[in-house]
């Protein structure tokens, strides 16, 4: 997700108005799941910083399994509870890498350029990875791929999972957790953001709320102040792994999420993480399908908020049209005067998507990322649920997960070059701590 820097006037005051329910009032901390308002506890020292686990990877099959586990690290459990959890969070880990990178070049794009490309290399409805071959010059220069991410993430350019916000915010989850448990305050993730995130990754949203913290102001000031991005997708790409690490769990997940997404986001962005977050861990348990899962996530979002009501209508017409390019047409007719990066029209996307692929892998990435919007976040976010539901990444195709090469780039520090595999065994780690 990279959209235009924060200061840019949004397409619309609509886009980016609060969510004005009465009962959720967007100048107020918003409630956790449980019902309780929990205030951000800002102030208090940093606490002493652990090693970071070596950022070991390798080859599925050859690391860590095959062999000594990296230093820090304890043996991989290869059977029971934990074993399950792990293999099924190593399929999350990749669906979201795939998905992520399967909308990468088509960023930013509109609808109408993402389908013609699509439709002249022979890929319509789309069902693999964007590349040139085939595409004529005439269309690629009026529909040119995103700059920043073609040459990494075009079928003829993968190499490996490249940098990406919609991964490193889950690393940076993964290192909360590690540092703080899932007790952590929203103060908690504010100073990790300080160590550890380099300013220049962050956009939109999360952007403002850095620049609010460098000016010294405190959570949840620091979602508010001057900041019109609030209830974009932010939040939303940063709650899977609070799902992740309360299987079964949905309220802890929400709750978690909530205190998560109160550091940058107000209503409907808030909205959106406690959808996912709670749907993440409903199908982290390995026993549910993708319809009970979307259905727990919406029961932890406000009825009347205009987020709900987008999932349900996203739902609903992705059971009414057997084409998802009319369920798409739906969506944009309803929610295309919103901005391409609202939480609104890209939840609904998702939830589409998810709904009218009946939990397939390939088509619920390829179905995300065919609806435009936000087509990275909405590829990692569906590929991470779909990936779950699989319980195994070998039950994902192998021209999804081959290019990857189980190794992930970034710049939050100590995560460079780890393989999915070894975030898969730390995630279950952290699932496992009361």
């Amino acid at each position: 997700m990279r959209p235009a820097a924060p200061g840019a006037a949004p397409a619309r005051a609509a886009s980016t108005r609060p969510e004005r329910d009465p009962r959720h009032p967007a100048a107020q901390p918003h409630p956790c799941p449980d019902g309780r308002i929990h205030e951000p506890q800002p102030g208090s020292g940093i606490a002493a910083r652990p090693a970071h686990p070596a950022a070991v990877g390798g080859e599925r099959g050859t690391a860590p399994d095959s062999g000594p586990p990296p230093a820090g690290q304890a043996p991989l459990p290869r059977t029971g509870p934990e074993a399950a959890l792990r293999i099924r969070l190593e399929a999350a880990w990749l669906g979201r890498a795939v998905g992520c990178l399967l909308g990468k070049p088509v960023e930013k794009l509109p609808l109408e350029g993402i389908r013609s490309l699509a439709r002249a290399a022979g890929n319509w409805p789309l069902n693999d990875w964007f590349g040139e071959r085939g595409v004529p010059p005439e269309l690629l220069a009026a529909h040119p791929w995103n700059r920043r991410s073609a040459p990494t993430s075009l079928a003829e350019n993968i190499d490996g999972m490249p940098e990406d916000d919609d991964l490193n915010y889950p690393l940076l989850g993964l290192l909360l957790l590690q540092r703080h448990g899932k007790g952590f305050t929203t103060a908690d993730v504010a100073r990790l953001w300080l160590d550890e995130l380099p300013a220049g990754r962050t956009f939109t949203a999360e952007r403002v709320a850095y620049r609010n913290l460098l000016l010294g102001l405190e959570p949840p000031a620091t979602a508010t102040h001057h900041n019109p991005f609030r209830e974009w997708i932010g939040a939303l790409i940063r709650a899977d792994v609070h799902g992740w690490t309360n299987p079964g769990d949905p309220a802890a997940a929400a709750a978690q999420a909530y205190r998560d997404a109160a550091l940058t986001h107000t209503g409907n962005g808030v909205y959106a993480a406690l959808f996912v977050a709670a749907a993440t861990a409903t199908a982290a348990t390995g026993r549910s399908d993708v319809h009970t899962a979307l259905r727990t996530g919406l029961a932890f979002v406000p009825p009347r908020s205009r987020l709900a009501e987008a999932v349900r209508f996203g739902i609903r017409a992705a059971g009414q049209e057997s084409d998802f390019d009319l369920v798409v047409d739906r969506l944009h007719a309803r929610y295309g005067h919103y901005h391409w990066v609202h939480a609104v029209p890209n939840t609904a996307l998702i939830a589409a998507a998810l709904t009218h692929a009946d939990g397939d892998f390939s088509r619920s990435v390829c179905r995300a990322v065919s609806g435009g919007w936000d087509t990275d976040s909405n590829g990692a976010t569906a590929g991470a649920l779909a990936g779950l539901l699989t319980g195994s990444p070998d039950a994902l195709p192998h021209r999804w997960t081959a290019p990857l090469k189980n190794r992930l780039a970034t710049t939050v520090p100590g995560f460079d070059g780890i393989g999915f595999d070894t975030l898969a065994h730390l995630t279950a780690q952290e699932a496992a701590r009361s």
